[in-house]
């Protein structure tokens, strides 16, 4: 198609949606093989999606296990108010799994859509580390901290577990909790179907989170939107730069990049293990 013909396209009245891919995990940072989702690198995409003021919708593809609940809400309220500004609908379509933080995004979207077997749901905090004091005492090893301020190294590993910082702990988490069961609410409001736990960690097929409320329909992206937009709506999709993998350096620069890919990938199956996936 020739740059004049493309110019002509989007001045016809042919239905067209945007999509945003929101796929992996929700965290800050990232790395040179993959970009998490965050707020840095999904800002200037999330602006360049809803740029169409005649678009029919903004479309999210969301295929995420969850993450960091601060990168969720910033995602999330970026989302919110570029559909506000420009009164773009925005639906979300669910692949293999929407859960914590993930769900979190889906449920910025006016309707959310999964299959049947999508994982929905994961409404709650977790929090999870290992102990180590047993061990090092084993080794001979004498742990030394030195802080001011007695809250300082809170929940360090290589000390025996305190009560006290389990309990602040989880009134952290209960505040964050709160947070997310607030979002949710606003979101889905009357939607909701309470029969069961709602906010308690759980999640469930598409199909159960349907009968939920959690989502609006089952169905895949191409056939919804063409159900809703007609035949000919045209999907124009906007995604992350990818980031090149540093080929150029030294053989102990390129074993330390490998080793951090490689403790990066183990943290991303941490969390879609979680899901069975």
């Amino acid at each position: 198609m020739s740059l004049l013909s493309k110019l002509m396209f989007w001045k016809t009245d042919v239905p067209r949606v945007t999509v945003i891919r929101l796929a992996g995990v929700i965290a800050s940072g990232g790395s040179s093989l993959r970009k998490n989702l965050n707020y840095d690198t999904l800002e200037p995409i999330i602006k360049k999606a809803f740029s169409d003021k005649k678009q029919k919708a903004v479309i999210l593809c969301v295929n995420s296990p969850g993450g960091s609940p601060v990168q969720s809400a910033l995602i999330g309220k970026r989302i919110r108010q570029m559909a506000e500004k420009n009164s773009t609908p925005v639906i979300a379509f669910c692949e293999d799994v929407a859960a914590s933080g993930g769900y979190w995004l889906a449920s910025c979207a006016d309707e959310i859509y999964a299959d049947e077997a999508s994982i929905i749901g994961s409404i709650g905090v977790i929090s999870a580390g290992f102990g180590f004091a047993e061990a090092i005492s084993k080794l001979g090893i004498e742990r030394r901290v030195y802080t001011s301020g007695e809250s300082k190294s809170i929940l360090d590993p290589f000390k025996d577990e305190n009560q006290k910082d389990v309990d602040r702990l989880r009134v952290l988490q209960n505040d964050i909790h709160e947070h997310f069961i607030a979002h949710v609410r606003s979101r889905r409001g009357k939607k909701l179907n309470e029969e069961e736990p709602l906010f308690n960690g759980s999640f469930w097929t598409g199909k159960r989170a349907k009968q939920l409320g959690l989502i609006d329909g089952i169905g895949a992206m191409h056939s919804v939107l063409t159900e809703k937009f007609g035949e000919k709506v045209k999907i124009k999709q906007v995604t992350q730069k990818k980031g090149l993998f540093p080929l150029v350096g030294s053989s102990a620069r390129m074993d330390k990049v490998i080793f951090l890919e490689l403790l990066d990938e183990l943290e991303n199956r941490h969390h879609w293990a979680r899901f069975g996936i």
